[in-house]
């Protein structure tokens, strides 16, 4: 890489990083983890700075990247990462006349409670908002087969956590 493209690369790492380490960590739901995934996926892009910058869209390209390095670790290997944890902090209640933040804390735990896949296919749908044709492409799967994993994802979301009952599938 030349000089002018790695200046290039900086900056767009530097401006972009922080939405796509929220769509790492959405995907994989540990710190740790999106920052593996997102540093995998920066390097790959790195690889390839010069076509993508002139092709004019590498965020589409980095998110291909992540998704698929994503799909891949759940496919390829079963062994599932332990992650210590310490001593959790005590909840106290807090005063949130929108009760947000009780849906925030709600939401956080069952994501975690999800599989690898039910993660990616909600994260692409609802994160992304993107159509289910183009999921099923990312997940390499078809399109009868996201729809299907949405709608039990959703069943799930809706048993786990009932402060979520009033999502609705997408048309």
């Amino acid at each position: 890489m030349d000089e002018l493209a790695e200046r290039e690369f900086r900056e767009y790492v530097a401006l972009r990083q922080g939405a796509l380490y929220r769509i790492a960590y959405l995907l994989t739901g540990h710190h740790q983890d999106a920052e593996d995934l997102l540093q995998v996926a920066l390097t790959k892009l790195a690889l390839h700075w010069p076509r993508v910058h002139r092709s004019g869209s590498p965020d589409g390209y980095v998110r291909k990247i992540l998704y698929r390095q994503h799909i891949s670790i759940w496919r390829g290997s079963r062994n599932r990462r332990e992650h210590v944890m310490g001593l959790l902090p005590e909840m106290t209640a807090v005063e949130d006349p929108s009760g947000e933040t009780v849906l925030k804390l709600a939401l956080s735990r069952v994501l975690g409670e999800l599989t690898r896949r039910q993660r990616a296919v909600v994260v692409l749908r609802y994160y992304e908002d993107l159509p289910e044709a183009e999921v099923a492409a990312l997940m390499g799967t078809s399109v009868g087969t996201v729809r299907s994993q949405v709608h039990r994802t959703l069943t799930r979301l809706r048993v786990l956590c009932p402060e979520l009952r009033y999502i609705e599938e997408p048309v």
